[in-house]
């Protein structure tokens, strides 16, 4: 299985002539990755753009440098609960569409984003807590994550928000 290298990274920032250091958006989809590696971050601080989606990565690890990170798509992986993004404090678009995050990881996995005020557009459909849990799922999100502005791509209104804050007690106890 292929890994997430330096010499890859410099093959995928071709349009900007290979220098890695300035890149600001770098696809890596469809290279069957099993991680992300610490070289993501070390070598490409100014990423803002991260398209990692259609491979094998299990963790979001390894993120910590991308500061200036504003959108990350992580759809169609192997992802089990959303950690590590502590550092990036501009993420205002994470996609994780069809992954593996279910019931048990989803309150901290949520935990992780209440502090990422910038998160505008969350993507999570096909994941087993939103399978398994709907619509208590989209309430329960919607109410947690108060500067969320899209969810699932269906912009969320001040109606939803009413009923999701309704929800959210009964909710708790589940």
């Amino acid at each position: 299985m292929p890994h997430l290298t330096r010499a890859l990274i410099r093959k995928r920032a071709e349009h900007n002539e290979g220098i890695i250091s300035s890149l600001e958006e770098i696809s890596l989809h469809q290279e069957e990755l099993e991680g992300i590696r610490e070289v993501l971050g070390t070598t490409c601080r100014k990423l803002k753009i991260v398209y990692l989606q259609n491979n094998i990565i299990p963790k979001m690890e390894n993120l910590h440098h991308l500061k200036e990170l504003e959108y990350l798509n992580l759809a169609l992986n192997n992802i089990q609960k959303i950690e590590g993004l502590e550092r990036c404090e501009f993420l205002n678009k994470l996609d994780l569409t069809v992954n593996f995050i279910d019931f048990d990881h989803l309150e901290e996995s949520i935990d992780q984003l209440v502090s990422r005020q910038h998160l505008r557009e969350l993507y999570m459909m096909g994941n087993p807590s939103q399978m398994d849990w709907d619509p208590g799922f989209k309430d329960y999100v919607i109410h947690r994550l108060p500067q969320l502005e899209s969810l699932d791509g269906t912009h969320i209104t001040k109606s939803m928000r009413i009923v999701a804050a309704q929800a959210y007690p009964r909710l708790e106890g589940e």
